[in-house]
């Protein structure tokens, strides 16, 4: 399956990501070489083989739950460069970033 320039620029949008010609026609072969071997697996006869959920025998390990003092919000907030009733400010992100 052939992912194209055109399908790249276009997730990229989406991602607010920005490449250049150069790095879009790359990133179309490389995902178009990725998508073609996972294509691969669909050609394995599978056939009577048991559904695998994991390959490690694994525990879930509890730990004892204990409340600890929490770090104080002046030194949280020590590098923060806007903050607004006790929140950090950040930068929109959608409408092109614009305040909401």
């Amino acid at each position: 399956m052939k992912i194209t320039e055109e399908e790249v620029r276009h997730v990229a949008t989406l991602s607010k990501l920005s490449f250049s010609d150069t790095e879009t026609a790359a990133f179309a072969t490389t995902l178009s070489k990725i998508v073609d071997m996972v294509e691969l697996l669909n050609e394995v006869d599978t056939e009577g083989v048991a559904i695998t959920t994991t390959m490690a025998d694994r525990k879930t390990v509890m730990r004892e739950d204990i409340a600890e003092q929490g770090t104080e919000r002046q030194l949280l907030f020590k590098n923060v460069p806007e903050q607004e009733d006790n929140y950090i400010k950040v930068p929109a992100i959608l409408d092109d970033g614009g305040d909401a």
